[in-house]
Order: structure tokens, then sequence, then C-alpha cells
């Protein structure tokens, strides 16, 4: 048995809806799947009624958008089963808010460029929590301007060093991500490191003992980092994750759900760490 613990659904900034998720996870043999939007929990009921309509479990999961200060790098934060997700919530809509606020003033510089409408772009981002590049992107390739979402017109709008159109959003610190997933009761797990070069801070955050896994199987992670995160987990005694990290045609390369995954072994320690928690062991 295996699942694919790293999914992103329209909600946040995927292009593919909840259903289209779980029964694409069907068709490729998972048993588990997990919707890690960004920074919202608002496909957990849905998600599990589909899921059983589909035989396969969800599990209840969000990704945190956080920052390390002290390096200047965004990091990503996994956090799964919590127990108290009403704690949450609040981080949750201060992160949506200043993504939103961010992407407004993108798509006002954008519109000064193009002659697009923010109609063309809410058709896209209207089932999201936030407005992202990528729905400003497909309503330009709607236009005629790209044939993709990502190259030559992403960069030049949005390039965080020098895009013309490009604001950035604050994100709070790292390690208040986490402290917050543990009062809620989730399982934390490091995302992705290779994606923000976060190999520095992982450690860190492994020798504070603030971490309960690590995102080991990752489309951008090269075999070197594999066995050297495997091995982290493996000294420490965290949980080996794996997903894909899908986006759909909003992803900035292909990875199809299944294509990372995490196996039964880490999902029972999964399991077992949040009933542990749950009965206060």
């Amino acid at each position: 048995m295996k699942g694919d613990l790293h999914c992103h659904s329209k909600l946040s900034d995927g292009s593919q809806g909840i259903e289209d998720i779980i029964a694409m996870s069907k068709r490729m043999g998972l048993d588990f799947v997990a919707i890690t939007d960004h920074d919202t929990m608002s496909s957990h009921s849905r998600s599990k009624i589909v899921g059983e309509r589909y035989g396969v479990q969800v599990i209840p999961a969000v990704e945190f958008s956080a920052y390390d200060y002290h390096r200047n790098r965004r990091a990503h934060i996994l956090c799964y089963l919590p127990l108290k997700p009403d704690r949450l919530e609040g981080m949750c809509v201060r992160i949506c808010d200043a993504r939103k606020k961010s992407g407004n003033e993108m798509v006002k510089r954008v519109m000064k460029l193009f002659p697009i409408g923010p109609e063309n772009i809410t058709k896209y981002s209207a089932s999201s929590k936030s407005i992202y590049k990528q729905h400003i992107m497909h309503a330009l390739m709607d236009a005629g301007y790209s044939t993709g979402i990502y190259g030559g017109l992403y960069d030049t709008l949005f390039s965080p060093k020098n895009g013309s159109c490009y604001v950035e959003t604050k994100y709070p610190d790292v390690r208040d991500v986490i402290d917050l997933i543990r009062s809620a009761g989730g399982i934390t797990v490091f995302a992705h490191p290779a994606v923000y070069d976060s190999f520095d801070l992982v450690k860190e955050l492994v020798e504070e003992k603030r971490l309960d896994g690590i995102e080991v199987w990752h489309g951008k992670a090269l075999q070197d980092h594999v066995d050297y995160l495997a091995a982290l987990c493996d000294q420490y005694g965290l949980i080996k994750t794996g997903g894909s990290d899908f986006h759909g045609m909003y992803g900035s390369r292909p990875a199809n759900i299944g294509k990372c995954t995490t196996p039964q072994e880490s999902i029972d320690a999964l399991f077992e760490l949040s009933e542990q928690r749950r009965r206060g062991i």
C-alpha cells in the first residue's frame, strides 16, 4: 500500500478539482492521498466524502508557506492529521489574506501592460483562497500572449529578482508555523528541502526536535538529496514521506499524481504518531 502525500487542488494553486485528484489517485492504484493546499484546510470535509466514494483514504493535510528570516529564503511545512485544526485557521486566513493582497497588486500591474480585465483572471482564481501567478498567466494564455504558464513571459513579469509585476508576500517565521502545528496536534514534515535549498535549516530544525518528518521523495530531489535526507531521518527517528507535489497544468515541471509516493511503513508511522498524541502519550 502506498500514497501520494503532496497534491494541490483548485483551492490553492492547482488546476484540478478535489474529485479529479482523488479519481486520478484511484486510477494510479494509490491507497492514500493527501490534498495539501497552501494555507487552507477547505478541502478536508469534501475530500473525505469523495475519498470514501472512490475507495481512497484521504489524509487531512495542509502545506504552510513560511520564511527562514535568518537566510532570507522561503520554506514550506506540511502538516498532517491535525487533532485541533481550528487552531490553524487564524494563520491560514492571515497568510491567504497577505497573498491575496499581493496578488491583487500584481493583477493591477499586469492589466496596465495587457488588455485583460479582472474577470479574465477570476474565472481561474474563483475557487482558490488566494490569487496566484498561475491564474494571471492562464488569463494571458487565453489572450494569446503565452503558450504556457512558465517561460519567458512568466520570468519577465514575476521573477522575484526583477519581475516587472512581482509583488512579494510576507510569510510567518518557519519556527512559528511549526510551533502552531504542534499546538494543534499536527504532524510536522518539512516539504521538499531541495526546492529552496533548505538543507541547513532542516538540520537545525531536526537538532531542535521541531520536526516529525521530512519529505524525502520529491521530483526535484536528486539521488544525493534523497540519500542524505533518508539517512537524517534514520539517525533522528523521523518519518520519511514522499509526494508528487501535483499542481496539474499549473506545475513548473511534469509531476503526475503518484510520481513520488510514501510507503506503507511511513503512512503507518504517521497514524501511529497521531494516535499517540491523541492519547497524550
